[in-house]
C-alpha cells in the first residue's frame, strides 16, 4: 500500500500542532507502509518527500487561491498512490481532487474547522470563503474523517449535518515520550530569564483568535505577585491581534515582575526544558480540537490548567493531571465566552490555586506523564490509522 499524505506544514517548516501530528503520523506509519509526503514550501532533503511553492501566477493572490494553485499541482502528482490523506483544509482540495482524479479513496484528517474559526477573515479576506468551501466540499466528498478528539467529532457532525456519521471516525492525537520528557536543566531556563526558584505559569501557542492569549494576560493581572508568566507566543494571524498581544504584555510587565514573552521558535530540547520547570502549563484556547502541546506539557512533567472546551477535556483528568477552567460560549463559532470577566476570574483562581501548592503541582505532573505515555502513543495510533486505510481500499 502507498499513502500519499498531504500538508502544508511538515519539518522543518512546523509552526502548530497540525504540522507536528503529520510529523510524527508519518514517522510511525513507514514502519508498517510506503508513505509519500507531499508538503507545501521550499524542496526537503528527505527521501519520500516532495515540495510545492506557489505557482508564479499567483505570486500576488490571495493566500487561499495560492492555496488551491498548489493543491491542483499536487493532485496531478498523486497518481499512482492507493490512499490521499490530507491535513487542514490547505491540503484538503489537493485531496479531494486527486480522489475524483485518480479514483482513490480520499481520508481527511480533521484539526480543526472553518465554520468554528470565523476570525481567520481577519487573515485571509474573501478567502475565507474559499477555504469554508474548500473544507464544506472535501468534508462532505471524503471516504473517511479522522477527528482528534470525541469532541472534535461532535463539532464535524454539527458543523456539517449531512455527513454520514459512519464515517466519521476518532483517533486521538499523540506524543513521543522519548522525546517529551522531563529535561532538567536550569541554565537554559535563566537563559531566558525565567528565575526557577519563583513559580511559573507557562503558555505556549500561535497568537491566534482561538489560543484565548488575551484573556490569559486579563487573568495573569490577578495572580500572585511572585508568579512568573512565560509566553512562548509567536506567528500572528494579523498584525491587529499581534498588537492586541503586545499591548497586553506592555501593560502587564508594567505591573509586575516576571513577565517573559519569547516569540522565537524554540528547539524542542529548549521548550522541554522550560516545561520542566514551569509550575503549571496553561492552555486557554476558546477553541481546541484536542491541543497537542497540552501532551508536550504532560510529557515533560507539567500539570495542566486547561479550558473545558472542545478536546481538552479528553486530555486533562481534572484534580489528577491538572485542572479544567469552566466556560459559557456563544454558538456563533467564535468560542466568545457570554461573561468574558467570570472565565478570566475563574482562570486566575484555578491558575492562583495550582501555583499556590507546588507539592500537588508537582504530583499532578507526574500523573500528567504517566497518562500521556499510557494513552497517548504514536504506534498505536498508526495502526489505527491503517486499519482504516485497510477498510476503504478492500
Amino acid at each position: 500500500m502507498r499513502v500519499d499524505v498531504v500538508t502544508k506544514e511538515y519539518p522543518p517548516a512546523i509552526y502548530g500542532g497540525a504540522g507536528v501530528h503529520v510529523t510524527e503520523l508519518v514517522r510511525a506509519l513507514r514502519e508498517s507502509i510506503d508513505v509519500t509526503v507531499r508538503c507545501f514550501g521550499s524542496p526537503r532533503d528527505e527521501p519520500d518527500v516532495v515540495a510545492y511553492d506557489v505557482p508564479g501566477e499567483l505570486a500576488g493572490a490571495n493566500p487561499a487561491l495560492q492555496t488551491l494553485g498548489i493543491d491542483t499541482v499536487i493532485a496531478q502528482d498523486v497518481a499512482g498512490a492507493d490512499i490521499v490523506h490530507s491535513h487542514t483544509w490547505y491540503a484538503n482540495a489537493a485531496g479531494h481532487l486527486a480522489s475524483m482524479l485518480h479514483g482513490i479513496p480520499h481520508v481527511i484528517t480533521a484539526h480543526s474547522l472553518e465554520p468554528l474559526r470565523p476570525w481567520k477573515a481577519e487573515q485571509l479576506g474573501g478567502g475565507y470563503r474559499v477555504s469554508s468551501w474548500i473544507e464544506e466540499d472535501a468534508f462532505t466528498s471524503a471516504a473517511g474523517i479522522i477527528a482528534v478528539s470525541d469532541g472534535m467529532r461532535r463539532d464535524i457532525l454539527r458543523s456539517y449535518p449531512r455527513l454520514d456519521e459512519g464515517r466519521v471516525h476518532v483517533i486521538h492525537n499523540g506524543i513521543d515520550p522519548e522525546r517529551w520528557k522531563p529535561t532538567h536543566d536550569l541554565d537554559t531556563v535563566r537563559r531566558y530569564g525565567i528565575d526557577p526558584d519563583r513559580p511559573s505559569v507557562v503558555f505556549v501557542g500561535r497568537i491566534t483568535r482561538q489560543k484565548g492569549l488575551p484573556y490569559l494576560l486579563r487573568a495573569a493581572r490577578l495572580l500572585p505577585a511572585d508568579v512568573q508568566i512565560v509566553l512562548c507566543a509567536g506567528a500572528p494571524d494579523t498584525p491587529e491581534i499581534l498588537a492586541e498581544v503586545q499591548a497586553g504584555v506592555a501593560a502587564l510587565q508594567a505591573e509586575r515582575s516576571g513577565v517573559i514573552w519569547i516569540e522565537e521558535l524554540l528547539p524542542q530540547p529548549t521548550l522541554s526544558a522550560i516545561l520542566t520547570a514551569a509550575t503549571t502549563f496553561v492552555c486557554p484556547s476558546v477553541y481546541e480540537p484536542l491541543g497537542i502541546v497540552n501532551l508536550e506539557a504532560m510529557a515533560c512533567g507539567a500539570p495542566v490548567v486547561g479550558t473545558a472546551t472542545g478536546g481538552i477535556p479528553e486530555v486533562v483528568d481534572d484534580g489528577v493531571t491538572g485542572r479544567l477552567v469552566p466556560i459559557d460560549q456563544v454558538e456563533d463559532g467564535t468560542g466568545t465566552p457570554r461573561d468574558p470577566d467570570r472565565f478570566v476570574a475563574d482562570l486566575a483562581s484555578i491558575l492562583t490555586e495550582v501555583v499556590s501548592d507546588p507539592e500537588r503541582a508537582r504530583r499532578m505532573g507526574e500523573a500528567g506523564r504517566d497518562r500521556a505515555q499510557r494513552e497517548f502513543s504514536w504506534s498505536t495510533i498508526a495502526e489505527r490509522t491503517i486499519d482504516i486505510y485497510g477498510r476503504l481500499t478492500a
